[in-house]
């Protein structure tokens, strides 16, 4: 597995470098948001692990334009405490976060956690596509297609799109969904759940504003409505 750590402290880097050199990862380094993005269009990488402040180009920014060409993870380091700093990087396409400063064990589950996700390893019983509905998954490019409209989606996205497809009609409430998806000593809020939530609607949704495939119960959570 290849991983780039995108940071502007070296020493920081140089770190994290060590830990995951001795986990098996082959790891290459950044230390601006230029740098960061020529290498994230330039080399066949795994997983990016890329902090919020970064000169040249902000991290918001360089993992928004990354999301214009690639779905590659993204766990976005920051040193800041205010939820809007983690909204935003959710809502720019990040994967997850992780506010400095860390325990190096955590970084490391949180990327092997994400990295099991993704691995394309004997699907749902062998099957690599299933379709409910209108709507099919594909497990190994993870990808959803509706009604012949093919949309790359980011781990976490196809993650839960994945559960709630297979479970028509189920209703999961936002902590069911934080415990199922991101873990249940997952350190963030129901909110991370909106904002993937209505990432995926605007993805796959006709009007993500009066949407016909993931629903909303009032008061209950979040179903997905077989069409």
């Amino acid at each position: 597995m290849k991983i780039l750590i995108v940071d502007d402290e070296k020493l920081l880097v140089k770190g994290m470098k060590f830990n995951f050199e001795q986990e098996g990862y082959q790891v290459e380094t950044a230390y601006d948001g230029e740098e960061a993005l020529r290498q994230a269009r330039d080399k066949n990488l795994d997983i990016i692990i890329l902090d919020l402040m970064l000169p040249k180009l902000d991290g918001l920014s360089v993992c928004q334009k990354i999301r214009e060409f690639s779905n590659i993870p993204i766990v976005m380091l920051t040193a800041k405490t205010e939820d809007m700093d983690k909204i935003l990087g959710l809502e720019y396409g990040a994967d997850d976060y992780i506010t400095k400063p860390f325990n190096i064990l955590e970084l490391k589950a949180r990327v092997k956690a994400i990295m099991r996700r993704i691995t394309p390893i004997a699907p749902k019983g062998d099957r690599t596509r299933v379709r409910i509905g209108a709507v099919e998954l594909d497990y190994n490019q993870r990808k959803v297609t509706i009604d012949g409209k093919t949309t790359d989606l980011t781990s976490k996205e196809f993650d839960l799109m994945d559960l709630l497809v297979t479970n028509p009609g189920r209703v999961y409430s936002r902590d069911n969904l934080l415990d199922l998806i991101w873990g249940y000593d997952y350190p963030g809020d129901a909110r991370t759940v909106d904002v993937h939530i209505r990432r995926l609607r605007e993805k796959i949704e006709p009007n993500a504003a009066e949407p016909k495939y993931l629903l909303t119960k009032w008061g209950a959570g979040y179903y997905f409505n077989e069409i």
